[in-house]
């Protein structure tokens, strides 16, 4: 074998070098063997394959290895473009470019066959994400407890939105990276919600609610008079005359009405043993008709200023009052102010019974099963499956169970 001059050291790319190699002439008739154009152009379709199935995402190690020998290969065909080779001699530099075909068409294979694995994968927990945010939301709507949350809720259906686009355009590690901080996300806020209405299923509260709304019935029915309960969780108005319910209607609360309320402002519903301190007809109150209650009480101011001294409350908050079960009207005060709030109607009916004196009684709840528990409990079984996904575990159902809707609209 004799060799003429040597070019230059490689320094493009393959743009340049595979034009120039597609195109090369024989410079000594018959005794240049060249690698067949077919087999350059099969090289160069795997190597733009292979970024088109991101071989480098799916198969780095097989990619990685096409990509050494193939530069590779180039330097040499530059370099021995000019090699005068007699015809009964093998051509090594052919039998190599045919191995680094086949490890382009196993990386091809590779990256080809875990994408679409990926695919899969990804396109099941972003069913499962979507599945879980769809619930949340309805379910946080459903206890008007989104204010607890601040900007969180948003943060989240903003990954849900994105997650669902990297995958639409073929990212889907990006996209399983989205569904991951989504689900840390909404078990984040499950935590909140557990932390803020975690009394709701705790047996101490709930014990002392029952206690509380049973000393109101017993009231009315030892006074032959009425009394009223209100459930929060069940957002549920009940009149008992002489112990027994007469009367049942739901009721609208305030914006972060099944928090307690601690201050002025905080739009919650307070908590206690209240009585009505007055009967408030039309033109005598900001809202169709009235029931004004004795809110704050002493128990009321005691626990204000215990707040106050542990700086729970904001600076200079109020305890506030005001504090209604009234008709319609101006609903954004009601949300506010944290009021209890029925139909006209309603009021009109309740007007013909309740006078000045008669107690009310405000509990979180007043069974165990009530429908806040229900959808905690529904949050943090969805937890362990959220954090599972957050993790790279393998997909599931994705559904949260809602709490069964309240009782009827009368008793």
């Amino acid at each position: 074998m004799v060799r003429r001059n040597r070019l230059s050291p490689w320094r493009q790319r393959q743009g340049v070098i595979l034009l120039t190699l597609l195109t090369l002439t024989p410079i000594v008739g018959g005794c240049v063997q060249e690698p067949p154009p077919e087999l350059l152009q099969a090289l160069v379709a795997l190597d733009r394959q292979l970024v088109a199935v991101q071989g480098a995402e799916f198969a780095p190690d097989e990619y990685a290895r096409f990509v050494e020998q193939w530069v590779a290969a180039q330097q040499r065909l530059l370099t021995e473009e000019d090699v005068i080779s007699w015809p009964w001699e093998t051509n090594q530099l052919v039998d190599d470019l045919r191995k680094v075909h086949q490890t382009g068409l196993r990386a091809v294979s590779a990256a080809q066959h875990r994408r679409e694995a990926a695919q899969r994968t990804t396109k099941a927990r972003l069913a499962d994400l979507e599945q879980r945010h769809r619930t949340f939301t309805k379910i946080v709507e459903d206890l008007g407890s989104r204010v607890l949350l601040g900007e969180s809720p948003m943060e989240t259906a903003l990954l849900v939105k994105q997650a669902r686009t990297f995958f639409t355009d073929g990212q889907f590690t990006r996209s399983k990276q989205a569904i991951q901080r989504a689900h840390r996300l909404l078990n984040s806020q499950t935590a909140v919600l557990t932390n803020s209405l975690g009394r709701y299923a705790e047996a101490d509260h709930l014990s002392t609610w029952h206690k509380m709304v049973r000393h109101t019935v017993e009231w009315s029915r030892h006074n032959n008079a009425v009394g009223i309960v209100v459930s929060k969780a069940d957002r549920r108005l009940t009149l008992y005359r002489n112990g027994r319910p007469v009367l049942s209607y739901p009721v609208r609360l305030g914006f972060n009405g099944l928090a307690d309320k601690r201050y002025q402002g905080d739009g919650a519903t307070p908590e206690g043993q209240y009585r009505v301190v007055r009967n408030r007809d039309r033109g005598h109150t900001k809202f169709y008709r009235a029931f004004l209650l004795d809110y704050p009480n002493e128990e009321d101011r005691r626990r204000f200023r215990s707040a106050r001294r542990a700086q729970a409350i904001p600076v200079g908050s109020l305890i506030g009052g005001e504090i209604e079960i009234h008709g319609g009207d101006d609903q954004l005060l009601s949300q506010t102010l944290g009021c209890i709030m029925l139909d006209n109607w309603q009021i009109d009916r309740l007007f013909e019974s309740v006078d000045v004196g008669t107690p009310v009684t405000i509990v979180g709840a007043t069974e165990s099963s009530n429908p806040v528990a229900l959808a905690l409990a529904a949050l943090e079984a969805a937890t362990d499956a959220g954090e599972s996904q957050a993790a790279g575990g393998q997909p599931g159902s994705g559904e949260l169970h809602q709490p069964a809707s309240a009782a009827t609209d009368s008793m």
